[in-house]
């Protein structure tokens, strides 16, 4: 890779890209410094006679010692000492899996360091396969500041986080859950680095662009040829080394570069041949254009669960106010064409125009959810729906989840009923933890019930232990009874909806009340895949059908209730 050491033959080479700085020396933990010899376009490099295990760090100055941005592990934390890391060491258990096929999927995003570390995640997997889950999807998991974060605060890309295990744990989880038929997806983050341990700019100033605004500061500069295999070869490295069957984008709207994306994704597709690889983005501008079988499989669609968000629990503040209008409309447009803003002005976003026409694709180019760790994370006291929805209107959008053609994706203890929270949780000390925990606290201020400042007092300080410990999904009191519901649903989906969903298209939704939908859907193979849903509190009339449902929750047309019909 052109990032990261280099096992050779005599020793292990050693490559930086510091266009800052004049002079870049290696140190070996024990053994000799190494003056790092320049190279064109601002590398430097250096062998030097060690092998896998060596501790290494770069000094830049004599007050100045950064780790590898590219290290494969740390030793001491995000600003410890590299560690070179043998990639083929690790023996697979599973050396022919070829993954499953994407319409095959119904995914559970679960935190890694919230169930144990890697080994925690690995002794979960039995027990959601035997439910009917078929992939896993791990948030990030690359080394933070700190023991404990919630996945959005990492800064070396390609080193697991020590606090969850080592390079080779990380591979017998993939390994264990393949040996279960599972797959495994990772959310990746290359549109932004976190706030503590990012050295970056101390010697590579052009990584970023100043001058291109985030919610995270400058721009992460893509289209500059050293930034751009930065990530790609860290996208190749968890595909190829790792075997993960597919990676999760995040937030790739803050990346502003689709010819960045459109290369990436070419050039995994090409080194992936031969085995199922699946590319997602979560992309808040609802870019069609991205989703076609030669980029992107899918995109995490938000607009799915927010209108539902809405239509559950009556919460219109916030990005909620774009779909609080005719919730019920929105929820057909959604089933019927995918997205429900394709380029009208959103309220949200002072009125801009959201998103592109999406009716062409196939459903299984969305993933829909009504949890995930953003919309339950980003809660100020982190609320399940469990807490928040009628239970029984809950179950009736869980069905439509599970039964309809999108790809499902659920979070960790939806399939046992948790109310847990999921709090934002991170381990950051003195003043930077000052900082994070009153801008958390300020977020809220424009809510109603943390305006008074006494208020946000009670919004849980993201880095106390206790935040974290609290954020650990437990079962529900009712667990046995949403095992049974999720066990039903995947059960029907992989008999009777998953063998029909290639060629899939919608024939029409509409709305039939103030929280009711019905959609139609031609399979595959010719059947008529309905689904009618109330999620209102008036009965409604649902279309009289000749046969009896495949599943239904309630009597038909009432209150909280769910039918879908199979006609083959």
């Amino acid at each position: 890779m052109t990032w990261g050491p280099t096992l050779a033959d005599d020793g292990t080479v050693f490559r930086l890209w510091a266009p800052d700085r004049d002079v870049v020396t290696l140190e070996i933990a024990d053994g000799d410094a190494v003056q790092m010899t320049p190279e064109p376009e601002g590398w430097f490099s250096a062998t030097a006679p060690v092998g896998a295990g060596a501790r290494y760090r770069f000094r830049l100055a004599d007050d100045l010692t950064v780790p590898d941005p590219a290290a494969r592990a740390q030793d001491g934390g995000v600003h410890g000492w590299s560690v070179v890391v043998d990639p083929e060491v690790y023996q697979w258990r599973t050396p022919d899996w070829r993954g499953r096929p994407w319409e095959e999927m119904v995914i559970q995003e679960v935190h890694v360091g919230t169930l144990g570390g890697f080994a925690g995640v690995a002794g979960h997997l039995p027990a959601i396969a035997e439910l009917g889950i078929t992939a896993i999807e791990l948030m990030p998991v690359n080394a933070f500041g700190g023991t404990r974060n919630w996945g959005y605060d990492g800064v070396l890309p390609y080193a697991p986080a020590e606090s969850y295990g080592t390079p080779d744990e990380l591979k017998a989880l993939v390994d264990r859950a393949h040996e279960l038929g599972l797959a495994v997806f990772l959310d990746v983050v290359y549109n932004h680095f976190g706030p503590d341990g990012n050295y970056l700019g101390a010697y590579a100033k052009g990584f970023f662009h100043p001058e291109v605004d985030t919610p995270w500061g400058g721009a992460v500069a893509v289209d500059q040829a050293p930034v751009h295999r930065y990530f790609v070869d860290n996208a190749l490295m968890w595909l190829n080394e790792y075997k993960f069957d597919g990676l999760r984008f995040d937030a790739v709207h803050a990346i502003e570069n689709d010819a960045f994306l459109d290369a990436m994704a070419a050039e995994l597709r090409e080194k992936t041949a031969g085995r199922h690889v699946h590319l997602v983005l979560e992309n808040e501008g609802n870019d069609a254009d991205r989703l076609h079988p030669a980029a992107f499989d899918a995109q995490w669609n938000d607009d799915f669960h927010n209108v539902l968000h809405v239509l559950l629990t009556g919460e219109t503040s916030a990005y909620y106010a774009d779909f609080a209008d005719r919730p019920a409309e929105r929820l057909a447009r959604c089933l019927g064409e995918g997205f429900i803003y394709q380029g009208e002005g959103s309220p949200n976003h002072d009125g801009k125009p959201r998103g592109k026409p999406s009716a062409h694709l196939s459903p299984t180019a969305f993933v829909a959810f009504l949890q995930n760790h953003d919309q339950i994370g980003n809660r100020a006291m982190g609320e399940r729906l469990t807490l928040l929805a009628d239970r029984q209107k809950l179950r009736a959008a869980t069905a439509l989840l599970l039964l309809g053609p999108q790809i499902p994706l659920l979070f960790i203890g939806d399939e046992h009923g948790s109310e847990s929270p999921f709090l934002f949780f991170t381990d950051f000390h003195d003043e930077l933890a000052d900082a994070v925990r009153e801008g958390r606290r300020k977020e809220f201020a424009k809510f109603a019930a943390f305006a008074d400042p006494e208020a946000r007092k009670a919004i849980p300080d993201p880095n106390a232990h206790e935040t974290f410990l609290r954020s650990r999904a437990h079962p529900g009191a009712d667990a046995a009874e949403w095992q049974d519901l999720y066990r039903t649903l995947l059960k029907i989906r992989h008999e009777q909806v998953v063998p029909r969903l290639l060629g899939t298209t919608a024939i029409g939704a509409e709305a039939i009340g103030q929280g009711a939908v019905v959609a139609r859907w031609k399979m595959g193979d010719g059947a008529i895949l309905m689904i009618a849903l109330n999620l209102g509190d008036e009965v409604v009339d649902f279309p009289a059908q000749e046969t009896s449902p495949i599943f239904a929750d309630g009597e038909p047309g009432e209150a909280a209730s769910v039918a879908v019909w199979l006609d083959r």
